[in-house]
């Protein structure tokens, strides 16, 4: 027996415990058949892109990481129209449509758009027919030299690298929490003081009745005792 008030040990070890034992010896062979699949696809869409359509590069919501950039669904209708590219012709040509994003700003038109423009100076276009081919499509030279991309202009994150330097005097004295905590007071005092400061600003009236019983605003100064 142990030592105080304890459970009394009572462990039953007569369970067929080799039902529930999990094994993972099936992992390799998986693995194989996961490489086999991938190679398999790609020689299914050659010579387009493994990973499908180019997509474009949007930010990612929420104030936390608005500042990081991923891919999107498809293009807009403008982004389309700023690359000169029909929107039903896109699709044909490996580029992804959304009609339902909407561009906020002019900077992601712009982006999105010189995106296009890139990926249609890259274009390399196969005939339907081999032999037959028709207005647009790519010479035989330039056949021969395509090859396949595993991801048509991959979206990369922006990098700001910064010098190591000396921290300065007043990066020193400058404390983050006391500087936080001003503007959340200002933030909050604001209104408070822009109506003191309004009524401190505006002239002081005396209110006095002529002989016909309407009000004569006099000006006056206070004075404080």
């Amino acid at each position: 027996m142990g030592k105080g008030n304890n459970i009394i040990p009572n462990n039953h070890f007569h369970k067929w415990w080799q039902r529930y034992v999990r094994t993972w010896f099936n992992q390799p062979a998986r693995k194989e058949r996961r490489r086999n699949a991938r190679l398999q696809k790609a020689a299914r869409l050659a010579p387009r892109p493994v990973s499908g359509p180019v997509r474009p590069v949007v930010h990612c919501p929420t104030r936390r990481y608005n500042n990081k950039i991923r891919a999107g669904r498809g293009f807009s209708h403008d982004e389309l129209r700023a690359a000169g590219i029909y929107k039903k012709v896109a699709k044909t040509i490996g580029i992804s449509v959304d009609h339902r994003r909407r561009n906020k700003s002019s900077e992601s038109l712009q982006v999105n758009a010189q995106r296009l423009k890139l990926y249609k100076s890259k274009l390399v276009l196969f005939p339907r027919k081999a032999g037959k081919p028709k207005k647009g499509d790519s010479t035989e030279e330039e056949m021969k030299m395509a090859t396949q991309l595993r991801t048509p202009l991959p979206v990369r994150q922006r990098t700001r690298k910064e010098k190591a330097r000396k921290i300065t005097d007043a990066e020193r004295k400058f404390s983050s929490f006391s500087m936080l905590r001003k503007v959340r007071v200002d933030a909050n005092l604001w209104g408070v003081r822009e109506k003191k400061a309004r009524e401190k600003a505006e002239p002081k009236y005396k209110i006095k009745f002529d002989s016909f019983g309407f009000l004569i605003p006099i000006k006056h100064k206070l004075i404080l005792a």
